[in-house]
């Protein structure tokens, strides 16, 4: 079992605004998440869920305000807490087209530094029967699996999720929806941009207009 907490074990959102442009998406947004605990980020479509993750991520510039990674010691150095803590996943799934699935999957393992994990995630997501297909022949819904198997393949501890749900079939969400909760069982978090609940308890966020 990995001691995520260990790491980074807080998320800290202090008088945070966000602007897209000349438009502001919101502004003086406070907020913590805390190991074990997951938070469903609502909003209208363009209300800055997205952009939100995004900077918490550190691929968009406040306004103002800061995003803050807390440890058992204290608060944790930005640049390094992003680097080896968290898991951004996009809706785009940022894959390479021409690799193989198995390829692909080797590669973002490596990447982030993973630890020995490849089979679990293979496992998990049942992609044995994709491995050697390229990754332009997969499904949008086998893509998104094949995306998700890096959050095994590497563990950190912030799952940075934007609609981790589109696309897959029923029988894998309610498998995403058991990752999940193992996740945070270990003491990781997850900040998730959702339309639709996720299939366990959660704490909401809602940013733009009130709902």
């Amino acid at each position: 079992m990995t001691d995520h907490a260990s790491f980074i074990h807080r998320l800290c959102l202090d008088r945070l605004t966000l602007e897209r442009g000349q438009r502001r998406l919101f502004c003086d947004l406070t907020e913590t998440l805390s190991a074990g605990e997951a938070m469903a980020l609502t909003g209208a479509n363009g209300a800055g869920k997205t952009s939100l993750l995004r900077a918490i991520a550190g691929f968009l510039t406040p306004a103002s305000g800061q995003v803050r990674f807390e440890g058992p010691g204290g608060e944790l150095e930005a640049e390094t807490a992003r680097a080896e803590g968290l898991h951004l996943l996009a809706h785009q799934d940022g894959l390479k087209t021409s690799r193989t699935a198995g390829e692909e999957l080797d590669f973002w393992a490596r990447w982030l530094g993973g630890t020995g994990q490849l089979e679990t995630a293979v496992e998990t997501f049942n992609l044995r029967p994709l491995l050697e297909l390229e990754v332009r022949k997969l499904s949008a819904g086998q893509r998104r699996r094949l995306a998700l198997a890096r959050l095994l393949a590497a563990p950190r501890p912030l799952w940075l999720l934007d609609e981790p749900m589109a696309p897959l079939d029923t029988a894998m969400r309610r498998k995403l929806g058991e990752v999940m909760q193992a996740h945070l069982a270990d003491g990781g978090m997850i900040l998730a941009a959702v339309h639709d609940p996720l299939p366990f308890p959660t704490r909401a966020l809602h940013v733009g207009a009130p709902a």
